[in-house]
């Protein structure tokens, strides 16, 4: 499985991710600065870290959804490659049109940074296939701006078409509001674009990779990109 990395300035998660892939997959992605033009040939996944590129300036990814690589992303993503984005990756996404919605002020307007639980929602998608439908999982999240908005059409369309990746829920596997960290919408953790080619999460899997980090519930999902991708 060949990856790459796109690394912004202010990007602080590119090595967490860049040392889970390496460890599951067996081989270093390639790590892209912002400002080049086009990412490696014959990609299977790019991913788009946490961090706060550009300092949160402006809006959480703005800035960065401009950046020269963003074009050769989309037009990669428009072609089938997949794509990771988590954290500021995900508001990256939104940003530019690769997910719908938008992520604004947690709900509290304070930083959250601890594990929270997740139900997984959906299964059939190169990203989700190791783990059964309803798993509850624990995930780290270190946001501020965590807090996923989209108008009522929007998070309809996502329900019915399956395109929920992953829901801020309970112990029990409930999506109540006492177990949602940032106030989002209907719970969502993490959505799909329409392919289920393009995945964006708020918490963060690649920090719960590894036994000795404190738990492996992020393992399957990079087990899941090696088995359909390699």
């Amino acid at each position: 499985m060949k990856s790459a990395v796109i690394v912004f300035p202010g990007s602080n998660c590119e090595r967490d991710i860049a040392f889970t892939l390496t460890k599951i997959t067996g081989n270093a992605p390639t790590m892209v600065w912002h400002r080049d033009a086009t990412l490696p040939d014959d990609l299977d996944l790019v991913a788009v870290p946490g961090g706060f590129s550009y300092g949160d300036y402006l809006r959480s990814g703005a800035m960065a959804a401009n950046s020269p690589i963003i074009s050769d992303l989309k037009k990669r993503a428009e072609e089938g490659v997949f794509v990771l984005g988590i954290c500021n990756g995900f508001q990256i996404l939104t940003e530019c049109g690769l997910l719908p919605g938008a992520l604004l002020r947690n709900r509290d307007l304070k930083y959250i940074c601890r594990d929270v639980t997740l139900s997984v929602e959906q299964t059939d998608s190169v990203f989700t296939s190791k783990y059964k439908k309803g798993d509850v999982i624990s995930i780290p999240v270190g946001h501020h701006d965590g807090n996923y908005i989209a108008d009522q059409d929007t998070l309809q369309k996502l329900e019915d078409d399956g395109r929920v990746a992953f829901r801020y829920c309970n112990d029990n596997g409930e999506a109540s509001d006492d177990a949602n960290p940032n106030g989002s919408a209907r719970n969502i953790a993490g959505i799909f674009n329409d392919k289920k080619t393009v995945l964006g999460m708020m918490p963060h899997p690649e920090r719960l990779a590894d036994t000795r980090l404190g738990g492996c519930d992020g393992i399957p999902m990079f087990e899941s990109l090696v088995e359909r991708l390699s």
